[in-house]
């Protein structure tokens, strides 16, 4: 089995110029370092709903190598091009300068629409006019550590290191016909990132981060980039509002005995967050 879906450019300057122009705010710090202490959260949690706008174009072969039909899960398949879904950020401080960094939210989706044109799917040909129930069930989890490196009274830079786990699955039926076809990879994929905070007045800060992925080895081809950008309101000592911009694009390919192809999708989304210091 094969599964293959088309190929978009993943950095997009405009967005990466963004992002690194948020973090490049953060250097706007007095030269004097700030001086070690014990006084820093150690534990930090955020609870949000994130509103996403995605893309999300997909191809699955049978035996047969391209044999399938490109297809548009918003276009084609009736899937709803935005939505908004709960999410759990946060970070575990062992010290001011070490800390653990993790996320976790699910973008699935299910459709059911009457074709407009003929689908070849995973071997099977789905014929105009038939009605189909698809499904995409995607879950994203996140975990880096992060050693902030350039630290202020003001704030800090760190760089990251750390897994972007992508559990995929997809299915579609036509039970007019007796079709049905399902698929799912998990990827675990390493990256690198910088992020950081900015105190740019009593109770405002920004934070902003980048994380990116590119591999070709062996088995593996691919890349990410994950952008984030954001202003918190501390409401109280241990209580902030927030609002951040968050834009991922990923496509990653494998070659096995097992299993082969490509996988690619994009979503950017605003995150609506209340953020719990301890």
């Amino acid at each position: 089995m094969d599964i293959h879906v088309s190929k978009a450019t993943v950095f997009e300057p405009g967005r990466l110029s963004l992002s690194i122009a948020a973090v490049a705010l953060l250097l706007a710090w007095t030269p004097a370092s700030a001086a070690e202490s014990d006084d820093f959260d150690r534990f930090s949690l955020s609870l949000g709903v994130f509103v996403t706008d995605r893309n999300t174009d997909t191809r699955l072969d049978g035996d047969i190598p391209d044999s399938g039909s490109d297809v548009d899960l918003e276009n084609d398949l009736g899937f709803a091009n935005s939505s908004s879904v709960f999410r759990v950020d946060g970070y575990f401080r062992f010290n001011e300068a070490h800390r653990l960094d993790f996320s976790a939210f699910d973008l699935s989706r299910n459709a059911s629409k009457q074709l407009e044109r003929d689908i070849e799917w995973n071997g099977e040909i789905y014929p105009v006019d038939v009605l189909v129930e698809a499904s995409l069930d995607l879950n994203i989890y996140k975990l880096a550590y992060t050693w902030s490196f350039l630290r202020r009274e003001q704030g800090y830079i760190g760089a990251s290191l750390g897994l972007y786990v992508a559990d995929i699955g997809t299915s579609i039926a036509a039970d007019s016909l007796g079709l049905s076809s399902s698929s799912g990879l998990t990827a675990p994929l390493p990256v690198i990132g910088l992020r950081g905070q900015y105190d740019f007045a009593e109770k405002w800060s920004l934070r902003a981060s980048a994380e990116i992925f590119a591999v070709d080895y062996d088995q593996y081809t691919g890349n990410l980039h994950d952008l984030y950008a954001g202003v918190d309101y501390q409401f109280t000592d241990t209580v902030a509002f927030g609002l951040g911009i968050n834009s991922v694009a990923l496509d990653v390919g494998v070659d096995k005995a097992n299993f082969a192809g490509d996988l690619n999708w994009k979503y950017d989304g605003a995150l609506l967050f209340v953020k719990f210091d301890f």
